[in-house]
């Protein structure tokens, strides 16, 4: 009976340490986002991750600027919430070493209007509510231009400002605004170009399905992806977590979830 006891200890001590010791096997990667899409799709993968031997913790942030200042001090692993575009101005800015290494999410743009319902109707001298920064602005203009309203001097320039429009058919009067307002500004001008994910997140996922035109897979500049400090760039854990959420069934439901199950919303741009 003794022997019995000790062996049913002996064994239990065993499991117990070999459970630990898989816990303590796990590769810890630390991923910067903000709030919305990209943070959801993280939190959707750790359970595969620890399946597969990494412990994948969030950090989320309020702030556009703190996820690149962190990556670079070595704070996190990874950042995703940025594209290639707005990237390049920060490592202009602030002279980062740092690479995406795989892209994730590709969130399309749409011309929006309360009053129009066709692009053929927008009569002219219309009022057009574009994004005032340098990084956004281009894109928002490259979707005007493909859908048949301006003409860019530079063609498809993804630096274009405002006064790189050298035709306008419809003499189309743009008005700079900043992001966040946008949606807001629907209210007063004719067209607003949109993140389609604004009303989503506003609680009117119908409106964002309401688009008169959209960007689309052409826009991978402007998917968001997974940033890494270039020195780490070719760290074998990180790119296991890239592959890990591209190939992952939950990640893509947590995303459709996210814009109404609405292709026209987003792309997943690993996937073309």
């Amino acid at each position: 009976m003794l022997a019995n006891k000790q062996w049913r200890l002996w064994v239990g001590v065993l499991s117990l340490s070999l459970s630990m010791g898989s816990a303590w096997a796990l590769d810890v990667v630390k991923i910067g986002s903000v709030p919305g899409a990209t943070s959801d799709a993280i939190e959707a993968v750790v359970a595969e991750g620890k399946a597969q031997g990494l412990d994948v913790q969030l950090v989320e942030f309020t702030d556009w600027t703190l996820p690149n200042e962190a990556l670079n001090n070595g704070d996190i692993d990874l950042n995703f919430f940025q594209h290639q575009a707005f990237l390049n101005n920060a490592v202009k800015e602030r002279g980062y070493k740092i690479d995406l290494i795989g892209l994730g999410l590709l969130q399309n743009i749409g011309i929006y209007s309360n009053k129009y319902t066709s692009l053929d109707a927008v009569p002219q001298g219309a009022t057009v509510s574009v994004p005032n920064d340098p990084v956004n602005q281009g894109r928002g203009l490259l979707l005007l231009q493909k859908a048949g309203l301006i003409k860019l001097k530079k063609g498809d320039d993804t630096g274009a400002t405002v006064h790189d429009v050298v035709e306008s058919p419809k003499h189309l009067k743009l008005v700079e605004i900043e992001g966040p307002q946008l949606i807001h500004s629907l209210a007063d001008v004719d067209l607003a170009v949109v993140w389609p994910s604004y009303f989503v997140n506003a609680g009117k996922p119908e409106q964002a399905g309401k688009g008169l035109a959209y960007s689309g897979i052409a826009d991978t500049y402007y998917a968001m992806g997974f940033a890494a400090r270039h020195d780490r760039a070719q760290e074998e854990k990180l790119k296991k977590f890239v592959t890990l959420f591209q190939s992952s069934p939950k990640v893509r439901e947590v995303i459709a979830a996210r814009f109404d199950n609405n292709p026209n919303l987003y792309t997943l741009p690993w996937q073309r």
